[in-house]
């Protein structure tokens, strides 16, 4: 499927290439990595209806500056990154599997130990108020697998965000977004 959708968000408007992810479906790529105008005006939006909270978790990468503006807005010194694989450097990392609507293969987030133990001095998230965001929910399975690590490290969800929710996503009453994204069955 060839074209574009035009997305209004936060007072902003974009047009999102539409692109074909599998046999039947398509998407509106949404990215904001660059997109310094989507974030900035989307995060104070989100991070009036967060809760209050002692960290933000995120997926490597797309969720990440505008976790790192939800920070800064809120003035936490620290925001947490599920990375999509276990790196040299950390330490006693917790994984889990998923498959996300985007890579449609089996992927693996992991948070360092040292972001999610009791390792020396330091951080921890056990007993702590964790929000949960990304750029786009969609299926959830991300979010769920980011969840189950949360929890794992022993942390309290109390928020799950994001700037758009896409397809049956936007029916869902657990989550804070902004706008809603469709979803495009492959033409014919």
């Amino acid at each position: 499927m060839e074209g574009y959708y035009t997305l209004e968000v936060a007072g902003v408007t974009r047009q999102l290439p539409i692109m074909q992810v599998s046999d039947t479906l398509c998407i509106a790529s949404f990215v904001i990595l660059g997109d310094c105008e989507i974030v900035t005006k989307s995060a104070p939006l989100i991070e009036e209806r967060l809760p209050q909270v002692d960290y933000i978790v995120t997926a490597e990468a797309k969720g990440i500056p505008l976790v790192h503006e939800l920070c800064r807005l809120r003035n936490l010194p620290y925001y947490i990154v599920a990375r999509k694989s276990v790196k040299p450097y950390m330490s006693k990392p917790l994984t889990d599997e998923v498959v996300s609507i985007t890579t449609q293969k089996k992927q693996t987030l992991c948070l360092d130990g040292k972001d999610a133990l009791a390792v020396k001095d330091a951080l921890l998230l056990k007993g702590k108020r964790v929000a949960i965001v990304d750029d786009v929910i969609s299926t959830g399975e991300s979010l769920s697998a980011i969840e189950r690590l949360v929890e794992k490290a022993g942390g309290e969800i109390v928020a799950k965000a994001a700037i758009l929710a896409e397809g049956d996503a936007a029916r869902r009453e657990d989550i804070i977004f902004l706008e809603e994204l469709p979803l495009f069955p492959v033409e014919a």
